[in-house]
């Protein structure tokens, strides 16, 4: 970590270890990455963001991966959860309850 709490870019993303000379190693995939920051602006009100955020994760979700991912179907139901979420923000007077 550095100062005010930001991590060193050379930082193994999750180890907090440096990075060897090679290709670094990532603990989240992007998409992960995405959906993190998604909820992010969500928490900080920026809607908007968050649904560019949506849209970018969607076009990944979507398009064509060889060899297909094993995880799809829980990326979809986040996709999914995150759209609702999203939709409940912008919409708080018809929540039911």
């Amino acid at each position: 970590m550095t100062k005010a709490g930001l991590t060193d870019p050379e930082d193994d993303i999750g180890t907090g270890a440096k990075a060897s000379a090679g290709a670094p190693r990532y603990s989240r995939r992007l998409s992960d990455k995405i959906l993190l920051a998604f909820h992010h602006a969500c928490d900080q009100g920026d809607y908007e963001i968050a649904e560019q955020l949506l849209h970018i994760l969607e076009t990944m979700l979507t398009r064509r991966t060889v060899p297909p991912e094993a995880n799809r179907r829980k990326s979809i139901e986040s996709l999914v959860a995150a759209h609702e979420r999203l939709w409940h923000l912008r919409h708080p007077e018809k929540q039911y309850g």
